[in-house]
């Protein structure tokens, strides 16, 4: 288990192999916030960590880089609620990872067949057929 911020990132960006792949061992959700509080940088590192609880992805949604939202919206744990918050992001790319979400409810892609990017709208019609508009 990983029992602080710090050694999360000594983890992240160790030269050797068997510190790298510790860094994917689980922690606690105030050692997660503690990093992506104090080491924005490491953010991609929290996102791609496995054990990193719902509370933590949530926060996350909000993030400034496009980079770390998209990773968060390719988790397979993400419930359709989170995922309801995120089609409305600002970025395509984004919005089109929720479409292809397993997750994702269809009152969520609905709107989703109205988006301006047509990769999403056709994602969303891969998925629902050509029912309601």
């Amino acid at each position: 288990m990983i029992e602080t911020a710090d050694e999360f990132v000594r983890l992240r960006n160790s030269q050797d192999p068997q510190e790298c792949r510790r860094a994917a061992d689980e922690a606690s959700v105030q050692v997660w916030t503690e990093v992506v509080d104090r080491f924005p940088a490491e953010r991609v590192g929290v996102v791609r960590n496995r054990t990193v609880p719902l509370a933590v992805l949530e926060t996350l949604i909000e993030d400034p880089g496009t980079r770390v939202r998209f990773l968060v919206a390719m988790k397979r744990k993400l419930s359709p609620v989170l995922l309801e918050r995120l089609a409305h992001d600002a970025d395509e790319s984004v919005r089109l990872r929720v479409a292809l979400h397993g997750n994702t409810s269809e009152e969520t892609l609905e709107p989703l067949r109205r988006d301006p990017w047509s990769e999403v709208r056709a994602a969303v019609e891969d998925r629902l057929g050509a029912g309601p508009r």
